[in-house]
């Protein structure tokens, strides 16, 4: 096998894997917006629609429907999700002992 053809087996975050800063900040933040974009999608809302439902302007409804979330508090995500009418569930429980490390994940149903 040559270099090229090399296959990486990923960590399951592509911000980890390629070396971003806050890695599980920044996979949180675009779960949370991934599902901001479903909710929209599914209500078949324009865009123009779900920032008046937000309580933003258009611009800011594309740049979240296109990841661009640095403007964005994992905060405000959050809010934004309750104003699309979804519940939003925050479980803190132990890690299993076979991991050696404690995570932070979004589960979306």
């Amino acid at each position: 096998m040559t270099e090229d053809n090399r296959v990486h087996v990923g960590s399951g975050n592509v911000f980890a894997d390629l070396g971003l800063s806050n890695p599980e900040e920044r996979l949180i933040k675009a779960d949370l917006a991934r599902k901001i974009s479903e909710t929209i999608n599914s209500r078949k809302l324009t865009q123009t629609e779900a920032a008046e439902i937000l309580g933003i302007d258009q611009p800011k409804i594309s740049a979240l429907s296109r990841g661009r979330l640095a403007g964005f508090s994992t905060e405000r995500l959050i809010y934004f999700l309750n104003a699309l009418g979804n519940d939003v569930e925050i479980v803190v429980k132990p890690k299993p002992e076979s991991r050696n490390y404690a995570k932070t994940s979004v589960i979306c149903y």
